[in-house]
């Protein structure tokens, strides 16, 4: 029987990284995957696939507005669907391919087949053609992480009525897609084929569409994708997804009792997310999961067994990669006897649509509830010189700051290239700067990153420069 000091159940972000800095600190490390391929959602049917779609569909949009700036185009201009997916496809297959190098490079023993407890130290993988071995750990970290979810009353055929995993690698545009839920997934995926030319549709429960942002990006967002085409029912609850022949008819009620009726070729189930632990026995292991399905963690992740932990989509918090890549880094650091600390306010939130959102620390909403007092500053996207230049003037950037210390304690900004204009506010706040100290930053002129500066500038003292 093969021993290791780790062994790690699930190749998602959380758990290849975890298994990367357990080899890196001299762990026997042992990583298994019941799929083929390495990286779990996020890189084969989640992040890297639909960033890829978002950005060949955003090529496309972009030359209707070639000619206002002086390019133009002759003759038809078609989108090869097929090529598009391809391409997708290849992207995942070399990000995956990079994901088994470096498991080869750090010595990292990888398992392809289910993983299951046995017990507490011991795990049976169970490959494909029905054979299984099992192997012995010191420790073991589970990182199983997360599956689309439904409603109850739903059934999805995967043709017609689909999760974002089959929305990945649709045969044609839809003519009409109807998208249940308002959140990131939904509508990133919405936008892919809103630029394709499909017309897109989306029912959400509550009153507004990225629920779980600042309500003025929600705002900003829902105007901007209403310009660009796409059309949304908020606070409606969907009662019924049928399957109609070729096409789909979606049922929802709106505030006021009244039905409405969409008719659709597809439609998309996108209403979040729920850990997945199906195949892993935890019982026999004695680990706890919750009634929802989570595992049960301490602040260092540690289960109730002492010597199994649990990470990423499977714990409590936000289901985002980056964060489940901190979790497996910080547990891998804890069985080396050090101490290291995540703070979970700031761990940024992003949506990559275009114009793309992005926000850390606490909305607005929330501090109201919680009673603190604060100074907000914004600056407009238009404003700046680049965005004038690029054309890219939808959106801005807002600032949260504590009204007697002036420390930041939210940015929330919408518009071009915020996906990675977060990180300055990461930074900002990791080091507990305030908005002061923001303002009094050189920022490079003419960029993007100069509204975040002005936005600290409106915090402190509402001394925008620019607007």
């Amino acid at each position: 029987m093969s021993s290791f000091d780790v062994v790690i159940i699930g190749s998602g972000p959380g758990g290849y990284v975890s298994a990367i800095r357990c080899a890196q600190l001299g762990f026997k490390t042992a990583i298994i995957e019941k799929y083929s391929t390495l990286g779990g959602t996020c890189l084969n049917v989640g992040c890297i696939p639909s960033k890829a779609l978002l950005a060949s569909s955003h090529h496309y949009s972009e030359i209707a507005h070639f000619a206002d700036h002086g390019i133009e185009v002759s003759g038809e201009v078609k989108v090869n669907l097929e090529k598009m997916i391809a391409r997708k496809q290849a992207v995942v297959d070399q990000t995956s391919g990079g994901v088994k190098f470096l498991m080869d490079k750090n010595k990292i023993t990888v398992l392809e087949g289910l993983g299951s407890f046995v017990d507490a130290t011991h795990v049976a993988v169970v490959k494909a053609d029905g054979t299984s071995e099992t192997i012995e750990a010191k420790n073991i970290i589970i990182a199983t992480g997360s599956k689309p979810s439904s409603l109850p009353f739903i059934k999805i055929d995967k043709e017609r009525i689909i999760t974002s995993t089959e929305a990945l690698k649709l045969k044609e545009v839809p003519k009409h897609l109807v998208i249940i839920g308002g959140g990131v997934i939904g509508i990133e995926l919405g936008q892919v084929y809103l630029r394709l030319g499909a017309q897109v549709s989306v029912v959400e429960y509550l009153d507004r569409i990225i629920p779980g942002m600042d309500a003025s990006l929600s705002k900003e967002l829902t105007k901007v994708l209403k310009k660009q085409g796409m059309k949304f029912y908020v606070s409606h609850k969907v009662k019924s997804v049928e399957r109609n022949g070729e096409g789909v008819v979606v049922q929802a009620e709106n505030a006021k009792g009244e039905t409405i009726t969409l008719e659709g070729d597809y439609s998309l189930v996108s209403v979040g997310r729920r850990p997945f632990t199906d195949g892993l026995n935890a019982d026999k292991a004695g680990v706890k999961i919750s009634d929802r399905g989570m595992v049960e963690v301490n602040d260092h992740l540690q289960t109730n067994v002492p010597n199994i932990y649990a990470i990423g989509d499977v714990v409590r918090g936000a289901m985002l990669a980056h964060k489940a890549e901190e979790e497996g880094a910080m547990v891998a650091e804890i069985l080396a006897g050090q101490k290291p600390h995540i703070d979970y306010n700031l761990i940024p939130g992003v949506v990559y649509t275009w114009p793309e959102v992005a926000a850390v620390g606490q909305t607005e909403e929330q501090l109201k509830a919680s009673g603190v007092e604060y100074k907000a500053g914004s600056f407009p996207f238009k404003a700046l010189g680049r965005a004038r230049a690029g054309g890219d003037l939808d959106g801005f950037v807002k600032i949260l700051a504590d009204a007697k210390t002036d420390e930041v304690l939210g940015v929330h900004m919408i518009g071009a290239r915020c996906a990675d204009l977060i990180a300055e506010a990461v930074t900002a706040m990791e080091f507990k700067a305030s908005a002061e100290d923001i303002s009094r930053m050189s920022h490079a002129h003419p960029t993007f990153a100069e509204a975040i500066k002005e936005a600290a500038l409106a915090a402190t003292d509402n001394r925008a420069l620019h607007v």
